[in-house]
């Protein structure tokens, strides 16, 4: 199921991890694990906010992936099922008229 992962860094644990040069490395093996279609980085609430959008064959995954967030940034970690335009499409398709 394509999913978003969204993952808000506490500022200070973020800081900290950009001055000692393990923020890059950690996104760059977050990447690698996800293989994300496609990965956004803003700022959310005043906060560092990563959007990855990926497959999660299973829920499984879930503790594998949020831990290096939660551990190393003390992210707030949120999934959210999303939808390309096929899928939209695909649904409504399904709804019958």
């Amino acid at each position: 199921m394509r999913m978003m992962l969204k993952a808000s860094m506490d500022t200070e644990k973020a800081n900290e991890a950009i001055r000692n040069g393990t923020l890059g490395k950690l996104i760059e093996e977050s990447m690698a694990q996800l293989k994300p279609e496609a990965a956004y980085f803003t700022t959310d609430h005043g906060r560092r906010t990563a959007f990855l959008f990926f497959d999660m064959e299973e829920s499984a995954q879930m503790p594998v992936l949020s831990e290096p967030f939660f551990l190393n940034l003390g992210a707030e970690i949120s999934y959210t099922p999303v939808m390309n335009r096929e899928d939209v499409q695909k649904g409504l398709s399904q709804l019958g008229r």
